[in-house]
């Protein structure tokens, strides 16, 4: 039986992520563990993993990786830069219509290509197998934090992209003090929780929803809020989770009162554009709009926050948000503006953690049904177009192929 060749492609969108799909020790693990696959690494001269550390590793390293069977990479792969006829998996951010990717999903069917999205590798239960979504919520607070610091000039601490991996980045703690501010934080999976892993390492109280608004606390705190905390039905019903997820339309957000007592804001949660935003421009000019930093983790472009109007980059993390004008300015022009960190590849700042952690991830959560049995159709549901033409699942994209 031939082998299975997986390829580490190079990552080529701009700005350039260096992370990776598969870690040297993730590589020379299914290269020793599996008889009938072999990976090998496209060089790259921008990986947070060197070239070096994949050979050190037993790994080849190869130019071309036009010969592999499979391709994996993280980010979109630049439409001049896809193989025709081969397997692809990436991060497509194709499957909400997504404007801005229209000529990559084009250029994929085209060229028929097989492309698998890693973020709808999901379980029998429709949850998620793969994705870096704690590095993402780890990192987007500690930067929102690291904001709040900038903004009001009450500490210095290193970015996260200056340390060499999180125990690194925790060595900061120390230096971080903060006056009693409130933070409400939205979400309850990888992301939330990678969230607290910094509120809590930080040494913030958690309190509940009741309590943030209520209580008066001597020192920071902050709050986690799930879809039940700031959802309410519109006909005044109790809520109910699974019907909010079926038909969020039939809900109203009460976000506001949060809004009213929450200095910072982490947006964790994912947001269903058919569901109300969670505030609007409207309620930022409201006298008791409180939130300053807004640290969107999400990074819903014109979404659920209103102050997210782009994505900011890891060069430049943070933007001023004028609620008056509803626009964009530099950043500290003036205090009645929101601060907002919106970062859509905040992994990227600590890739060497994120990439070994999302590598084991595939080794035990998806790649037995590639090389061995798919019988749990875990890549089949995944698969957006299977050489060249859309599958079922995703056949409702061709309308946005075709402009419509």
């Amino acid at each position: 039986m031939a082998k299975l060749c997986i390829g580490l492609i190079r990552e080529g969108k701009t700005p350039l992520d260096s992370r990776v799909p598969l870690a040297p020790e993730s590589a020379l693990y299914i290269n020793q563990n599996f008889a009938n696959v072999e990976v090998v690494c496209q060089s790259s001269e921008h990986r947070s993993y060197s070239d070096q550390e994949y050979l050190e590793a037993g790994v080849k390293v190869v130019k071309d990786v036009s010969d592999c069977d499979v391709l994996f990479g993280v980010k979109e792969v630049p439409a001049n830069e896809l193989i025709p006829n081969k397997c692809y998996f990436f991060f497509s951010h194709t499957v909400k219509s997504q404007e801005y990717n229209r000529d990559l999903l084009r250029a994929v069917l085209d060229k028929k290509i097989t492309l698998v999205d890693y973020e709808c590798l999901t379980n029998s239960s429709g949850t998620r197998l793969l994705a870096f979504g704690r590095y993402a919520g780890i990192v987007g607070a500690y930067n929102s934090i690291w904001a709040y610091g900038q903004r009001y000039k009450l500490f210095d601490i290193r970015r996260a992209r200056d340390c060499f991996d999180l125990q690194q980045l925790q060595e900061e703690f120390v230096k971080v003090k903060l006056p009693p501010i409130k933070i409400a934080l939205t979400g309850g999976g990888r992301v939330a929780k990678g969230a607290m892993e910094i509120l809590n390492g930080l040494g913030i109280r958690q309190v509940t929803a009741a309590q943030f608004v209520d209580q008066i606390n001597p020192g920071p705190v902050y709050t986690q809020l799930n879809s039940r905390d700031y959802h309410v039905s519109k006909n005044g019903t109790v809520f109910n989770r699974g019907e909010f997820f079926a038909d969020p339309e039939n809900y109203l957000s009460s976000f506001r009162q949060f809004a009213s007592h929450a200095d910072i804001l982490i947006a964790g949660a994912y947001w269903d554009p058919r569901a109300p935003v969670l505030f609007t421009a409207q309620d930022v000019l409201r006298p008791d709009f409180k939130i300053k930093v807004i640290g969107d983790i999400t990074c819903d472009i014109e979404g659920s926050i209103p102050a997210t109007k782009k994505a900011s980059t890891i060069d430049k993390p943070l933007y001023d948000y004028n609620p008056s004008e509803d626009k964009v300015e530099d950043l500290f022009t003036d205090e009645a503006n929101l601060t907002v960190m919106s970062i859509d590849n905040l992994p990227g700042e600590l890739p060497r953690d994120a990439s070994l952690d999302f590598g084991e991830d595939m080794i035990q959560n998806v790649l037995p049904y590639l090389i061995e049995s798919d019988d749990q159709q875990v890549i089949s549901r995944a698969t957006i177009t299977n050489q060249g033409v859309l599958t079922t699942s995703f056949s409702y994209l061709q309308d946005f192929v075709d402009g419509n």
